[in-house]
């Protein structure tokens, strides 16, 4: 067929540039999807939330719960195969105070995320309380100081 000035119109052929490598569905780190889960190695008697109940108690959107888990503004494990936050980080005003701050400082300092949540739930002999549970009393700033201290 010849269009106008006797050109033939020419089809083009889109080539794929890029190749995408399967990724792993199995094994460390505990990803569920894209979600970066730390494995549960936290005491026994940590009391945790689901995604849903997160996003309830914070008004927004699951979606939104898991951006801040990817972005590392909330911090999740996987517990007996789903996600779920430790309810010490979030309180009845949404996430707890200083929390954003103090996993910045160690995230920037150089922790992973495991060791971050591994740091969260280790005792401070001379507080009496894990950093965790710190955030909720008048020791939240000292809490924060330590972490920049360890940090770097």
């Amino acid at each position: 067929m010849c269009c106008r000035g006797g050109s033939r119109r020419s089809v083009v052929t889109v080539v794929p540039t890029r190749r995408f490598l399967p990724l792993p569905t199995t094994g460390y780190p505990f990803d569920v999807g894209s979600l970066p889960l730390s494995p549960d190695t936290l005491p026994s008697d940590t009391e945790f939330l689901s995604i849903d109940d997160v996003a309830d108690r914070l008004g927004v959107s699951t979606n939104r719960v898991r951006t801040l888990i990817r972005d590392h503004h909330l911090l999740a494990v996987s517990h007996d195969g789903y996600p779920a936050i430790p309810a010490l980080f979030v309180d009845e005003d949404g996430v707890a105070k200083h929390f954003y701050g103090l996993v910045a400082v160690l995230i920037d300092g150089g922790y992973t995320r495991d060791e971050v949540m591994e740091w969260l739930f280790t005792e401070q002999e001379d507080l009496g309380l894990h950093p965790a549970a710190a955030l909720h009393t008048d020791f939240a700033r000292e809490v924060i100081r330590r972490a920049q201290a360890q940090a770097f």
